[in-house]
């Protein structure tokens, strides 16, 4: 097995490059697919067609179960145990991918960026392209010997509803809403039961599907640039990036990161904690159109 870890495309990999890759001792792929409440879960999909190699990461059981909130960003402790249980280490060159293009994966990815991980990336095109380029894939689940992860945060890129409200207040960044258009104007209801429609203040609208060619792929450096700058986002912007549960959201941070733009994180609990029907209207504030 050859290690090539000195070389290592950020923050996406190509399909060429993974294939080329496949097999190097310190190269670990990871199957990040997840599917929307109400549907059946993704692990049903790996087993039947994954990467070789690739592992399921779940976004829903690595994670911190106490808030009530889907998926939150799990403690350190926990992800570290989880994660070398996947035979995975900090030294490891990590590839994420799902079977959407670039949905699951971006989460995924965020969450190894706020755990200190450096070399980890996302398959630009995810599943869909590299089946439509041809390339190999296995079925059942990988048996990986468990491997011992450590954590070595040193990047602040979780923020709270506390980090949210105090933007908007004074105005020193932008929050970017990765929910479709209709939802942010609150057209069409969300898919979470017991949810305000609308937006939060003062946010701006960039739906994640804007950022993505038809392919699956991130759009260019120019085309995601030029989004960016319609909504006030440039070099040094503060941005926190906000969606329906923080999975989108992290697309947001991904195309940002793609540009070299770093002050940028994501409002871990989303609008399924900000558009709680529960809240107080004072302290959560939603308006439509």
């Amino acid at each position: 097995m050859t290690d090539t870890s000195d070389s290592f495309p950020y923050p996406l990999v190509t399909a060429q490059w993974l294939a080329s890759e496949l097999g190097a001792d310190d190269l670990k792929i990871i199957d990040a697919s997840w599917r929307m409440p109400g549907n059946p879960p993704a692990i049903g999909d790996h087993r039947q067609r994954r990467i070789p190699g690739a592992v399921f990461f779940d976004l829903d059981a690595i994670a911190d179960k106490s808030s009530g909130l889907p998926h939150m960003l799990a403690s350190a402790e926990a992800f570290s145990a989880s994660i070398g249980a996947l035979g995975i280490s900090e030294k490891d060159r990590v590839v994420v991918y799902d079977d959407a293009g670039i949905f699951s994966s971006a989460r995924v990815w965020w969450n190894f960026r706020v755990m200190g991980h450096d070399k980890v990336s996302v398959l630009d095109g995810g599943l869909p392209l590299w089946l439509r380029e041809g390339r190999a894939v296995e079925d059942g689940e990988a048996k990986p010997a468990p491997a011992r992860y450590r954590v070595n945060a040193t990047r602040s890129l979780a923020r709270s509803a506390a980090d949210v409200r105090s933007m908007l207040k004074e105005k020193s960044g932008v929050v970017l809403d990765a929910r479709p258009a209709a939802r942010f104007t609150g057209e069409t209801k969300e898919p979470r039961a017991g949810m305000r429609s609308g937006h939060m203040p003062g946010a701006v609208s960039l739906p994640f599907a804007l950022l993505m060619q038809e392919t699956g792929e991130l759009k260019s450096l120019q085309d995601l640039a030029t989004l960016f700058r319609a909504r006030g986002v440039h070099g040094e912007t503060q941005v926190i990036a906000s969606c329906g549960s923080g999975v989108t959201a992290a697309v947001i941070a991904l195309a940002l990161e793609r540009l070299g733009h770093c002050a940028h994180a994501v409002y871990d609990g989303s609008w399924t904690e900000w558009g709680d029907q529960a809240n107080d209207p004072a302290l959560f504030p939603v308006i439509a159109g």
